[in-house]
């Protein structure tokens, strides 16, 4: 009896410490998520500018934004910079850590130097500096027309290629994805390789019927996170661009911003909030359509 006793004594105090330790986290996470989406779900449904109490208008906002021609913009142009620059990021970051996947003496160098924009990538400095480069008279410019002197003094921020630049700077943030890439490849077994060889398949198709199988689980991982952070991007579009020209490089998140703080006339972030709460669908849909599809494509064995 005393050591049942001594053993529910024991693993009480296990439940206790195991609630301490958890408390930081439950209590972050019900302030600055759970709150905050209640109160956005219930703004979404009121007009409401920050400085005056909400009122309750219903389905209003989200009837006005459907028949809004800059939400179907903003919507056109984050689909797009998300179909097209996911998919680029995940084959980059594939190629690169299928070249760093060999084991020399500066491989570690190599990894983390790879690795490097993707820390710094998002930051408001390499934002800039972005900026920066592809101006008319940025580096950009002054090294292709070494090869083409025509593009001495191309305009990268039209409203035809501003949007590129975006997708080649989320692109050249293959980091973290190329890593994930580098774990996958260590783990598949060098056996299926030799015993490739030894039936005669050349590198080429060593790829297309081993590594690339074996890959898939991590591909389909890469590219549901990948996907997800297109949509919900920001920091590229409000400092390299602000969404010009006419928009065309306003991303969703960007409009959801300039609705709730907009830099004059009234906040309306009952707007704002509804215009929140469609992505969160839209992203929600995106992403069950990927793993709906996971058992055509993804190798599970």
């Amino acid at each position: 009896m005393e050591k049942k006793k001594s053993l529910r004594h024991f693993m009480g105090q296990e439940k206790v410490a195991g609630y301490v330790f958890s408390l930081p986290f439950i209590i972050g996470f019900a302030l600055f998520l759970m709150i905050p989406m209640v109160l956005s779900l219930y703004y979404s449904f009121c007009k409401y500018d920050i400085q005056n109490a909400p009122t309750f208008v219903g389905l209003r906002n989200y009837v006005n934004i459907f028949q809004d021609e800059v939400f179907w913009k903003a919507l056109k142009v984050t689909c797009y910079y998300a179909l097209i620059g996911t998919p680029l990021k995940v084959i980059f970051a594939l190629i690169i850590a299928l070249i760093l996947c060999r084991d020399t003496k500066a491989t570690g160098l190599y990894r983390a130097t790879y690795y490097l924009p993707s820390i710094i990538g998002g930051s408001v400095a390499i934002a800039i500096l972005w900026r920066r480069m592809f101006e008319s008279t940025g580096i950009i410019n002054a090294f292709l027309s070494l090869f083409f002197p025509g593009m001495s003094n191309f305009n990268w921020f039209s409203e035809s290629s501003a949007i590129w630049v975006l997708i080649i700077l989320t692109v050249w943030q293959f980091g973290s994805s190329m890593l994930i890439f580098l774990s996958a490849l260590k783990q598949i077994n060098k056996e299926l390789y030799e015993a490739a060889m030894v039936d005669g398949a050349n590198k080429w198709k060593q790829f297309w019927r081993i590594t690339l199988p074996l890959l898939t689980p991590t591909i389909f991982f890469n590219l549901v996170q990948q996907t997800i952070n297109s949509f919900l991007a920001f920091t590229q579009s409000k400092l390299i661009t602000n969404g010009d020209p006419k928009n065309s490089t306003l991303f969703y998140t960007l409009y959801v911003y300039n609705k709730a703080f907009p830099t004059q006339g009234k906040s309306q972030m009952g707007y704002a909030s509804a215009l929140a709460w469609i992505m969160l669908i839209i992203v929600s849909t995106v992403t069950a359509l990927l793993f709906l599809s996971r058992n055509k494509w993804v190798y599970e064995d």
